[in-house]
Protein backbone atom coordinates (compact mmCIF):
# COMPACT_ATOMS: atom_id res chain seq x y z
CA UNK A 1 0.00 0.00 0.00
CA UNK A 2 1.22 3.47 -1.38
CA UNK A 3 0.78 6.01 1.39
CA UNK A 4 0.56 8.73 -0.72
CA UNK A 5 -2.76 7.45 -2.03
CA UNK A 6 -4.11 8.31 1.42
CA UNK A 7 -3.32 11.63 0.93
CA UNK A 8 -6.17 12.57 -1.43
CA UNK A 9 -8.32 10.99 0.83
CA UNK A 10 -8.06 13.28 3.74
CA UNK A 11 -8.14 16.25 1.74
CA UNK A 12 -11.79 15.38 0.65
CA UNK A 13 -12.60 14.85 4.04
CA UNK A 14 -11.22 18.01 5.18
CA UNK A 15 -13.10 19.64 2.39
CA UNK A 16 -16.44 18.12 3.60
CA UNK A 17 -15.20 19.57 6.87
CA UNK A 18 -14.37 23.09 5.83
CA UNK A 19 -17.38 23.31 3.89
CA UNK A 20 -19.05 23.05 6.66
CA UNK A 21 -16.91 25.20 9.22
CA UNK A 22 -17.23 28.39 6.61
CA UNK A 23 -21.18 27.95 7.04
CA UNK A 24 -21.97 29.54 9.79
CA UNK A 25 -25.67 27.50 9.56
CA UNK A 26 -24.23 24.55 9.99
CA UNK A 27 -21.15 24.59 12.14
CA UNK A 28 -22.71 25.59 15.20
CA UNK A 29 -25.53 22.89 15.00
CA UNK A 30 -23.57 20.18 17.69
CA UNK A 31 -24.59 17.48 19.22
CA UNK A 32 -23.20 15.43 21.82
CA UNK A 33 -22.81 11.63 21.96
CA UNK A 34 -23.14 9.10 25.05
CA UNK A 35 -19.70 10.38 26.93
CA UNK A 36 -20.85 14.14 26.47
CA UNK A 37 -18.31 14.47 24.11
CA UNK A 38 -19.31 16.77 21.16
CA UNK A 39 -20.27 15.84 17.44
CA UNK A 40 -20.99 17.95 14.49
CA UNK A 41 -21.82 17.87 11.29
CA UNK A 42 -18.57 18.02 9.93
CA UNK A 43 -17.72 14.97 11.55
CA UNK A 44 -20.22 13.11 9.98
CA UNK A 45 -19.47 14.60 6.52
CA UNK A 46 -15.98 13.52 6.74
CA UNK A 47 -16.44 10.19 7.80
CA UNK A 48 -18.65 9.06 5.19
CA UNK A 49 -15.85 10.47 2.41
CA UNK A 50 -13.23 8.77 4.55
CA UNK A 51 -15.02 5.14 4.89
CA UNK A 52 -16.52 5.64 0.92
CA UNK A 53 -12.92 5.73 -0.30
CA UNK A 54 -11.00 3.31 1.45
CA UNK A 55 -13.56 1.43 1.04
CA UNK A 56 -13.72 1.29 -2.72
CA UNK A 57 -10.14 1.70 -2.96
CA UNK A 58 -9.46 -1.13 -0.32
CA UNK A 59 -12.00 -3.20 -0.01
CA UNK A 60 -10.31 -6.25 1.98
CA UNK A 61 -9.06 -3.82 4.52
CA UNK A 62 -11.58 -3.69 7.25
CA UNK A 63 -12.27 -0.12 9.05
CA UNK A 64 -12.91 1.17 12.70
CA UNK A 65 -13.62 5.02 12.82
CA UNK A 66 -14.91 6.87 15.50
CA UNK A 67 -18.04 7.24 13.88
CA UNK A 68 -18.57 3.92 13.34
CA UNK A 69 -17.01 1.92 16.43
CA UNK A 70 -19.94 -0.46 17.43
CA UNK A 71 -17.79 -3.34 16.13
CA UNK A 72 -17.53 -6.30 18.78
CA UNK A 73 -14.23 -7.35 20.00
CA UNK A 74 -14.63 -11.47 18.96
CA UNK A 75 -14.73 -9.92 15.41
CA UNK A 76 -11.98 -7.11 14.80
CA UNK A 77 -9.52 -9.05 17.55
CA UNK A 78 -8.94 -11.38 14.27
CA UNK A 79 -8.14 -8.23 12.06
CA UNK A 80 -4.27 -8.47 11.31
CA UNK A 81 -4.46 -5.19 9.34
CA UNK A 82 -7.10 -2.45 9.18
CA UNK A 83 -7.59 0.99 8.79
CA UNK A 84 -8.33 3.45 11.87
CA UNK A 85 -9.75 6.30 11.18
CA UNK A 86 -10.79 9.63 13.37
CA UNK A 87 -12.59 12.08 10.80
CA UNK A 88 -12.05 15.15 12.60
CA UNK A 89 -9.81 15.10 15.55
CA UNK A 90 -10.34 17.92 17.84
CA UNK A 91 -13.83 18.59 17.82
CA UNK A 92 -13.55 20.96 20.58
CA UNK A 93 -11.25 23.42 18.50
CA UNK A 94 -13.46 23.20 15.64
CA UNK A 95 -16.45 24.61 18.30
CA UNK A 96 -13.28 26.90 19.13
CA UNK A 97 -13.27 27.52 15.52
CA UNK A 98 -9.13 27.83 16.47
CA UNK A 99 -8.73 25.71 13.17
CA UNK A 100 -6.79 23.26 15.29
CA UNK A 101 -8.46 20.08 14.42
CA UNK A 102 -7.26 17.53 12.21
CA UNK A 103 -8.24 14.50 9.32
CA UNK A 104 -6.51 10.91 11.07
CA UNK A 105 -6.16 7.83 9.01
CA UNK A 106 -4.21 5.25 10.27
CA UNK A 107 -2.99 1.62 8.96
CA UNK A 108 -2.59 -0.97 12.04
CA UNK A 109 -0.55 -4.14 11.35
CA UNK A 110 -0.66 -6.92 13.88
CA UNK A 111 -1.41 -4.26 17.01
CA UNK A 112 1.18 -1.34 15.28
CA UNK A 113 0.26 1.84 13.54
CA UNK A 114 2.68 0.98 9.70
CA UNK A 115 0.92 4.24 8.45
CA UNK A 116 -0.16 7.59 9.10
CA UNK A 117 -1.51 10.42 7.88
CA UNK A 118 -2.96 13.80 9.53
CA UNK A 119 -4.22 16.36 7.64
CA UNK A 120 -4.75 20.12 8.77
CA UNK A 121 -8.08 21.32 6.28
CA UNK A 122 -7.49 25.29 7.60
CA UNK A 123 -3.65 25.46 6.72
CA UNK A 124 -4.01 22.77 3.96
CA UNK A 125 -1.26 21.01 5.77
CA UNK A 126 -0.46 17.31 5.65
CA UNK A 127 1.79 15.39 7.84
CA UNK A 128 2.31 11.66 7.06
CA UNK A 129 4.82 8.76 8.01
CA UNK A 130 5.34 5.12 7.03
CA UNK A 131 7.12 2.73 9.23
CA UNK A 132 10.74 1.98 7.47
CA UNK A 133 10.11 5.05 5.05
CA UNK A 134 10.13 8.42 7.14
CA UNK A 135 8.05 11.03 8.00
CA UNK A 136 6.92 14.04 6.29
CA UNK A 137 5.37 17.82 6.23
CA UNK A 138 3.53 19.20 2.80
CA UNK A 139 1.82 22.79 3.00
CA UNK A 140 -0.73 23.07 -0.01
CA UNK A 141 1.15 22.18 -3.12
CA UNK A 142 4.82 22.74 -1.87
CA UNK A 143 7.13 20.17 -2.28
CA UNK A 144 7.38 17.91 1.16
CA UNK A 145 10.11 17.94 3.22
CA UNK A 146 11.55 14.92 5.61
CA UNK A 147 10.94 15.43 9.68
CA UNK A 148 12.76 14.32 12.07
CA UNK A 149 13.07 14.68 15.78
CA UNK A 150 15.19 17.41 17.79
CA UNK A 151 16.88 14.60 19.84
CA UNK A 152 17.98 17.13 22.41
CA UNK A 153 19.24 16.29 25.39
CA UNK A 154 18.39 19.65 27.31
CA UNK A 155 16.34 22.60 27.53
CA UNK A 156 13.52 20.21 26.39
CA UNK A 157 10.11 22.00 25.35
CA UNK A 158 6.88 19.56 26.07
CA UNK A 159 3.48 20.56 23.84
CA UNK A 160 0.62 20.05 26.06
CA UNK A 161 -3.09 20.03 24.91
CA UNK A 162 -5.05 23.01 24.29
CA UNK A 163 -8.03 21.22 25.44
CA UNK A 164 -6.96 19.04 28.52
CA UNK A 165 -4.36 19.57 30.90
CA UNK A 166 -3.65 17.38 34.41
CA UNK A 167 -1.26 18.50 37.19
CA UNK A 168 0.42 14.58 36.70
CA UNK A 169 2.10 16.06 33.48
CA UNK A 170 4.17 18.91 35.49
CA UNK A 171 6.21 15.57 37.53
CA UNK A 172 6.89 14.27 33.98
CA UNK A 173 7.79 17.64 32.48
CA UNK A 174 10.58 18.07 35.06
CA UNK A 175 11.76 14.37 34.86
CA UNK A 176 12.70 15.15 31.12
CA UNK A 177 14.36 18.57 31.65
CA UNK A 178 11.59 20.13 29.93
CA UNK A 179 12.11 24.22 30.31
CA UNK A 180 9.70 25.15 27.88
CA UNK A 181 6.17 24.49 26.44
CA UNK A 182 3.80 25.00 23.71
CA UNK A 183 0.16 24.35 23.46
CA UNK A 184 -1.68 23.02 20.46
CA UNK A 185 -4.88 21.07 19.59
CA UNK A 186 -5.65 17.70 18.50
CA UNK A 187 -3.13 15.37 16.99
CA UNK A 188 -0.95 17.96 15.89
CA UNK A 189 0.53 17.54 19.20
CA UNK A 190 2.32 14.35 17.74
CA UNK A 191 3.33 16.13 14.72
CA UNK A 192 5.01 19.16 16.85
CA UNK A 193 7.71 16.44 18.13
CA UNK A 194 7.61 14.69 14.70
CA UNK A 195 8.83 18.40 13.48
CA UNK A 196 11.19 19.22 15.97
CA UNK A 197 9.05 22.06 17.09
CA UNK A 198 8.46 19.92 20.30
CA UNK A 199 10.30 17.21 22.36
CA UNK A 200 8.01 15.61 24.42
CA UNK A 201 4.52 15.10 24.40
CA UNK A 202 2.79 13.66 27.86
CA UNK A 203 -0.98 13.04 27.88
CA UNK A 204 -2.29 11.38 31.24
CA UNK A 205 -5.57 11.46 30.80
CA UNK A 206 -7.27 8.74 28.45
CA UNK A 207 -8.15 8.96 24.71
CA UNK A 208 -9.23 6.35 22.12
CA UNK A 209 -7.49 4.60 19.32
CA UNK A 210 -8.49 6.99 16.89
CA UNK A 211 -7.37 9.57 18.83
CA UNK A 212 -3.68 9.26 18.82
CA UNK A 213 -2.84 6.31 15.95
CA UNK A 214 -2.12 8.26 13.04
CA UNK A 215 -0.14 10.81 15.11
CA UNK A 216 1.43 7.73 16.57
CA UNK A 217 2.55 6.46 13.14
CA UNK A 218 3.36 10.07 11.69
CA UNK A 219 5.89 10.62 15.01
CA UNK A 220 7.42 7.00 15.03
CA UNK A 221 8.56 7.72 10.82
CA UNK A 222 10.15 10.61 11.93
CA UNK A 223 12.22 8.96 14.93
CA UNK A 224 10.06 9.29 18.21
CA UNK A 225 9.39 6.38 20.65
CA UNK A 226 5.79 6.02 22.41
CA UNK A 227 4.74 4.33 25.54
CA UNK A 228 2.21 3.40 27.75
CA UNK A 229 1.79 5.43 30.96
CA UNK A 230 4.83 8.05 32.04
CA UNK A 231 7.60 5.28 31.79
CA UNK A 232 9.92 3.96 29.24
CA UNK A 233 8.62 0.50 29.24
CA UNK A 234 5.81 -0.72 27.56
CA UNK A 235 5.06 0.08 23.79
CA UNK A 236 1.99 1.48 22.68
CA UNK A 237 -0.83 -0.93 20.56
CA UNK A 238 -3.51 -0.71 19.27
CA UNK A 239 -6.71 -3.39 18.83
CA UNK A 240 -7.29 -3.73 22.44
CA UNK A 241 -10.42 -5.23 23.53
CA UNK A 242 -11.51 -1.97 25.00
CA UNK A 243 -10.58 0.81 22.72
CA UNK A 244 -9.72 3.25 25.49
CA UNK A 245 -6.68 4.29 25.57
CA UNK A 246 -4.27 4.84 29.11
CA UNK A 247 -2.08 7.47 29.34
CA UNK A 248 1.21 7.71 27.26
CA UNK A 249 4.34 9.44 26.45
CA UNK A 250 6.26 10.33 23.64
CA UNK A 251 9.72 11.12 23.48
CA UNK A 252 11.61 13.04 20.50
CA UNK A 253 14.89 11.98 22.24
Amino acid sequence: MDILQLLPIAKAAGAAILKIYHDPNQANVVDYKADDSPLTLADQAANEVIVAALRKNYPETHIISEEGKDIPYEVRSKWETFFLVDPLDGTKEFIKRNGQFTVNIALIENGKPVMGVVYTPVTDTMYYGQAGKGAFKQVGDAPAEALKVNQKAENRIAVRSASHASPEEEEVLNKYGVTDEMSVGSSLKFCMVAEGKADLYYRHGPTMEWDTAAGQAVVLAAGARMYIGNTEETEFTYNKENLLNPGFLVLGF
